[in-house]
C-alpha cells in the first residue's frame, strides 16, 4: 500500500509581552509562550507541521499598535510565501485592537495563511470560528480600554492631589523618589527668566538675551537611563515657562489646577505681573490677526534660507499701515537668526503680479499653452477662445477682488521663495489649462443665464 503524503505545514511562532518587566531573566515570558507553541506544534507532527527557526518576538510592546519590529517581519514573511500557520499561546498576544486584527485576518486570508491559538480552539477558516474569533477580540479590547480607564481615572487622582506623574520634569526641578524637587541653579534661572520678561516684556528679546547668555532648556535623564540634552531656547519654550503654573506650587491636570506636593520657585506677585503682561501682548496679537490687510500670497510664499513659510504681518506709524511677509523662523527665534527676515508684502506682490500678467501676454506662453492644452483632452476649444480668455484678464485685473486676485494666483504660482539674492518664482503644471477651464465655465454660466 502506497504510503499518504502529507504536506508540511511551516509554523511560525508570534509572542509577545507589553511591558519590560522580568524580560531580563534567564526564563522569561517570551519564553513561556514559545514553549507551549513549540510543544502544541510537535503534537500536530503527524499533520506535518513543523516550526520554523527565526523568533518573531515582541518584547516590551503594546498590543494597540501594529508598529511592533517583530510582527513587522512576520508580515513580510508572509507576503513572501515563507508561512504556512500562525501559532500564538493567545489571540491578544498577536492584537488586541478588534480593527488591527481584521487587518491582520485579511492578509492572513490573501496568503493563505492559518491562524492559530493554543489556548482558544478556533479555525479561521470556517465561519463559526471567525465569530468566535470576533468575541474573543471584543472582549480582549474591552480589557484594554478598561484598563486604560482606570489608569487615567488614578493619574487624574494623583494629580488632584498635587503627586508628579512623571514625564519630562520642568525646568529648575529634578525628581526623586516621584517628587519634584527643586534644582538651585536651575530655579535661579527661572527666576531670571520670570524677572527679566518683567523688564523688557518682549519674548523675542528675552529669547535673543538667553541664548546670548547661552541658556537651555531642562536637561534630564529618562528612567531607562537615557539622557535627554536641553536646547536653546525659542519663544515656544520660553512661553511654556512663563505659563507653567508649577512655578507657583500648583499642579495641572487637564486645564486644572490644584495644590502640588512640590515648593514653588515664583512668588505670587511676580507670577501675576507677568501674567498681566502676557494678556495685554495676546490682545494685540489677536488685534493683529484680526486686521483685516490682504495677503495675496499667503500659503506660497516661503523663505529659502530657513526653508519655512513666511506669514503676514503689519505695522502702524504715523497713521500709516505697513504690510509685511516675515519669515516664521525669524519670528520664532528672533531677527538675526535669519537673513532675510521680512520683505515688503507690497513690493513682492508687485513684482509677482507683474510676472504674472507678463506671462499672460507672452507669446511663447501662449502658444504652449494652447498646445499643452490640446494635448492633454481639450481639442474642442477653439484656438482664439484660448487667446481671449488669457487676454481677457490682464485688462481687469485691478478691479478685481483681492480674494479672486489670490485665486488666480494659487492657480498660476506653485511655491515662491525669498532669499536674500531675490525672489524664485515657480508656476504650477497645467496652470493655465485650470484657468482657462474656469473662464469658459464661467462664460458658459453667464450665456446660460
Amino acid at each position: 500500500m502506497s504510503k499518504k503524503t502529507v504536506r508540511k505545514v511551516r509554523c511560525a511562532i508570534y509572542t509577545r509581552k507589553s511591558s519590560e518587566e522580568g524580560l531580563d531573566m534567564e526564563f522569561n515570558s517570551l519564553d513561556a509562550q514559545r514553549e507551549a507553541c513549540e510543544a502544541y506544534i510537535a503534537s500536530q507532527r503527524q499533520e506535518g507541521w513543523i516550526a520554523v527557526d527565526d523568533r518573531f518576538d515582541d518584547g516590551g510592546v503594546s498590543g494597540g499598535t501594529l508598529d511592533r519590529p517583530a510582527l513587522q517581519r512576520l508580515l513580510t514573511d508572509i507576503e513572501v510565501g515563507r508561512i504556512d500557520c500562525i501559532v500564538v499561546y493567545k489571540i491578544d498576544r498577536l492584537s488586541r485592537a478588534l480593527i488591527d486584527f481584521t487587518k491582520l485576518v485579511e492578509v492572513f486570508d490573501r496568503h493563505n495563511v492559518t491562524f492559530v491559538s493554543i489556548t482558544q480552539s478556533f479555525n479561521t477558516t470556517t465561519s463559526m470560528g471567525r465569530l468566535t474569533l470576533n468575541i474573543l477580540l471584543s472582549f480582549a479590547q474591552f480589557e484594554r480600554e478598561v484598563t486604560a480607564e482606570r489608569i487615567r481615572d488614578k493619574f487624574a487622582a494623583s494629580r488632584k492631589k498635587g503627586m508628579w506623574m512623571g514625564g519630562c520634569p520642568p525646568l529648575g526641578y529634578d525628581v526623586r523618589d516621584r517628587k519634584l524637587v527643586i534644582n538651585d541653579i536651575e530655579a535661579a534661572l527661572v527666576r531670571h527668566i520670570f524677572e527679566r520678561f518683567l523688564k523688557v516684556g518682549s519674548a523675542t528679546l528675552l529669547v535673543k538675551d538667553l541664548n546670548a547668555e547661552g541658556h537651555h532648556t531642562k536637561s534630564w535623564t529618562t528612567q531607562g537611563g537615557r539622557f535627554r540634552e536641553g536646547n536653546p531656547f525659542n519663544k515656544g519654550a520660553l512661553y511654556k515657562t512663563l505659563n507653567n503654573r508649577v512655578y507657583i506650587g500648583d499642579a495641572v491636570h487637564k486645564g486644572k489646577s490644584y495644590p502640588g506636593e512640590h515648593d514653588g520657585i515664583v512668588d505670587q506677585g511676580l507670577w501675576d505681573k507677568v501674567r498681566s503682561i502676557l494678556a495685554e501682548n495676546a490682545r494685540r496679537r489677536g488685534n493683529r490677526t484680526r486686521a483685516t490687510t490682504p495677503a495675496l500670497l499667503k500659503g506660497i510664499i516661503r523663505c529659502r534660507h530657513c526653508g519655512c513659510a513666511m506669514t503676514p504681518s503689519h505695522a502702524k506709524k504715523n497713521g500709516k499701515l505697513y504690510r509685511y511677509y516675515l519669515c516664521m523662523h525669524a519670528s520664532k527665534n528672533g531677527h538675526d537668526t535669519c537673513p532675510v527676515k521680512s520683505v515688503s508684502a507690497g513690493e513682492v506682490e508687485d513684482a509677482i503680479i507683474d510676472q504674472v500678467r507678463a506671462m499672460l501676454k507672452s507669446p511663447e506662453i501662449v502658444s504652449r499653452t494652447i498646445k499643452h492644452t490640446r494635448e492633454n483632452g481639450a481639442p474642442d476649444i477653439p484656438e482664439a477662445e484660448i487667446i481671449e480668455a488669457l487676454s481677457a484678464i490682464e485688462p481687469v485685473w485691478e478691479e478685481l477682488f483681492p480674494t479672486e486676485q489670490a485665486r488666480i494666483l494659487r492657480l498660476l504660482v506653485e511655491s515662491i521663495e525669498v532669499s536674500p539674492d531675490g525672489l524664485d518664482l515657480k508656476l504650477r503644471g497645467g496652470g493655465l489649462e485650470a484657468l482657462i477651464a474656469e473662464l469658459k465655465d464661467e462664460d458658459k454660466e453667464r450665456t446660460a443665464a
